[in-house]
């Protein structure tokens, strides 16, 4: 296959929090991968393919992507093939789409976002990772950085002195230009977004915790994870990798009032929790964990409804889409999104099985040659009865669900 052709392979890809953007995402980036944003005055050669079509009102390109935006009154259905037409007739004319021996236009925000997210990449998110967490620039406008704090850093009572006192003093000297810096991570229900907070004392058990297994690092709470992990039913280095990707999710809790002194320490799996309470004589002891909040309950269902609503509304041309753009089409950027999305599809397979439906599940895949979705897909499939039939590959069963899936939406 020639390096045109793989060019104009495009996939669309809706905005999550704009109905009238759409990107337009191919396999290799736009003329080496600048960002740039284009008026409708522009004369670069995709600029001009794109606006002279009937409901562009604005023009990005960012890596491999084009985002388009259109006029509320205009519809995708119509719009869609036509921008997929003129930008794969601007990338077959031109190797300059962008505009020939121009610079590239770089908003200062956008500047500033790529320093913040280098920064944060190479001198920060090393350390954090080291105790479970995670933390990302969500956006800058106006000079503003917006910041967002995932895995063990979420909900930990050192996470705003984290920020503050470390980060936020590392950034202002390396960038100047910065104005503000925000902290949007979900702090819901005060420091804690995963448990619900009672007014009661934590029941204590009689288990006492051996000195050594919870210490104190920079600020931070540390467990000892080859006491831990058994305790969540997985091995000390799944541990280790669920909290760098947010699969393990560390919660600290700062005791009020008559639990003044007390500190209590929350991990969860998917499948299970384990909590800890240490006084202020540093003596520590298992508790029973906190009931669960019935929002994040809910969530991982919540997130396979979006799920299935978003698979059900791509065209033929869009499917498959891998799990990463599924992903981030949800708004889903933090660590440990892709697993979230995974289990996601995993309930809406045993949703259809049980409805004895074709498996949405199909349209999504691996990012790979093979374009086909993980083992985790086709275990399932198998476990539900609904595995590929004797003799069949697994390819060739994927292309059956795939149709199945298309001839069930188009009814």
């Amino acid at each position: 296959m020639s390096d045109t052709a793989t060019r104009r392979r495009i996939r669309a890809q809706s905005s999550a929090y704009d109905v009238d953007v759409v990107g337009f995402v191919l396999d290799t980036p736009i003329q080496g991968g600048p960002s740039a944003r284009f008026e409708v005055t522009s004369d670069a050669p995709l600029a001009r393919a794109l606006f002279a079509l009937d409901g562009v009102v604005q023009v990005e390109v960012s890596g491999a992507t084009i985002w388009v935006k259109k006029h509320p009154e205009a519809e995708w259905n119509r719009l869609k093939p036509a921008v997929a037409g003129a930008i794969r007739k601007v990338l077959d004319e031109t190797d300059a789409p962008l505009g020939q021996n121009k610079a590239v236009e770089t908003t200062p925000d956008q500047e500033l976002l790529g320093a913040v997210e280098d920064l944060l990449n190479q001198q920060v998110n090393p350390a954090v990772a080291a105790h479970g967490g995670h933390i990302s620039v969500e956006k800058v406008e106006g000079g503003t950085v917006y910041l967002g704090m995932s895995g063990g850093c979420q909900g930990c009572a050192a996470s705003a002195a984290t920020l503050r006192e470390g980060v936020e003093r590392m950034l202002r000297a390396a960038l100047p230009q910065i104005d503000k810096i925000v902290d949007v991570t979900d702090h819901a229900a005060g420091e804690n977004p995963f448990y619900a907070r009672d007014d009661s004392h934590s029941p204590v058990l009689n288990r006492p915790i051996p000195e050594g297994v919870i210490g104190c690092e920079d600020g931070q709470i540390i467990v000892d994870p080859d006491y831990l992990a058994p305790r969540l039913g997985i091995t000390a280095e799944t541990l280790r990798v669920g909290l760098r990707r947010g699969d393990v999710v560390g919660v600290t809790e700062t005791g009020e009032g008559a639990d003044s002194g007390k500190t209590r320490v929350i991990l969860r799996t998917s499948t299970r929790a384990w909590a800890a309470e240490v006084d202020a004589t540093g003596a520590a002891r298992e508790i029973p964990p906190p009931r669960v909040v019935d929002a994040a309950v809910s969530k991982e269902t919540d997130l396979a409804k979006r799920i299935r609503t978003y698979l059900e509304g791509l065209t033929e041309d869009e499917v498959p889409i891998t799990y990463g753009a599924l992903a981030r089409a949800l708004g889903l950027w933090a660590p440990g999104s892709i697993t979230k999305v995974t289990r996601a599809l995993e309930t809406t397979m045993r949703e259809d099985a049980e409805a004895d439906r074709p498996f949405i599940a199909a349209r999504a895949v691996n990012r790979g040659r093979d374009m086909l979705p993980g083992k985790g897909y086709f275990d399932l499939a198998c476990a539900l009865s609904r595995g590929p039939q004797d003799d069949e590959s697994e390819a060739d069963h994927h292309a059956r669900e795939l149709r199945r899936v298309y001839e069930t939406i188009a009814e």
